[in-house]
């Protein structure tokens, strides 16, 4: 587990096709294993966590180290910014559902969170 725990926290995103499609549940549901904060919502297939903050400053902060690892992997979640929380939503529109991609992002966001 540990080893795939790494696998997220050290991946890169990569261009997925249409071809392969979405992570189906069973893989959803693995790698959820990994990253147990986050929720997976199947209606509308997309990857979700919220983060509460005591202040405003401190909600922009998540931001903008959210907004570093999105231009570092080239893979950009949709964010809805309050004053102390952020969700954080995570769909690879290329397949119009969730692939590896979104869950190495949760990873590496989750680190400095635990």
């Amino acid at each position: 587990m540990k080893d795939d725990i790494n696998k997220l926290l050290n991946g890169k995103c990569r261009v997925v096709s249409k071809k392969e499609g979405a992570l189906n549940l069973s893989q959803v549901e693995q790698l959820r294993g990994l990253t147990p904060e986050w929720q997976f919502c199947a209606n509308d297939n997309v990857l979700t966590r919220v983060f509460h903050f005591e202040n405003y400053a401190e909600t922009i902060a998540f931001v903008n180290a959210v907004a570093t690892i999105a231009e570092a992997q080239d893979h950009h979640p949709e964010l809805l910014v309050t004053h102390n929380r952020c969700k954080v939503c995570y769909k690879t529109h290329t397949v119009n559902g969730v692939t590896i991609n979104d869950f190495i992002c949760a990873a590496q966001i989750d680190v400095p969170h635990k």
